[in-house]
């Protein structure tokens, strides 16, 4: 089904189990593409007639919006996200429950760089931010200052 504006704001659709499910469908190149047709239509026609759209994902700036105007490449270490992982979900921060977090983002950063279809990777001109040491925040802060440098028309 289309998803609309109401289905956007639905915090079920960040969760790990939806995160997971659809690195897992994505391998098939049908179900892909019509993720990618989905995703390129909505940055080109936003919601509400906005002027813009800010998309987040293993393959935007690559596959999806290769020609957007600023694309940015947010990553952390394996550790670091799986502390974040076990943080948010609110798991058990015991050594098995981080062991087994761990290897599932490993397996999932491997199904994902390796696939043929849509292969997670940055950007050429993707700026890196390395969130390894930054709070949310400071991602933030960091984004906003690189949009005021390249593109301040877009800001107030």
């Amino acid at each position: 089904r289309d998803l609309g504006p109401d289905d956007l704001n639905d915090p079920s659709i960040r969760t790990e189990e939806v995160a997971h499910a659809t690195s897992k469908i994505c391998v098939f190149p049908g179900v892909r593409q019509a993720m990618v047709d989905w995703q390129r239509g909505f940055a080109k026609h936003p919601p509400g007639g906005a002027p813009g759209a800010v998309l987040d994902g293993r393959d935007i700036g690559t596959v999806v919006c290769p020609d957007a105007d600023l694309k940015f490449f947010v990553t952390a270490s394996p550790e670091i996200r799986a502390r974040r992982l076990i943080q948010k979900l609110q798991l058990p921060s015991d050594p098995a429950t981080y062991d087994a977090v761990l290897a599932d983002l490993r397996e999932r950063d491997a199904r994902d760089s390796g696939r043929k279809v849509s292969p997670l990777r940055a950007a050429e001109d993707a700026i890196l931010i390395d969130s390894s040491d930054l709070s949310a925040s400071g991602v933030l802060d960091n984004v906003l200052n690189h949009i005021r440098q390249k593109r301040p028309d877009l800001l107030p």
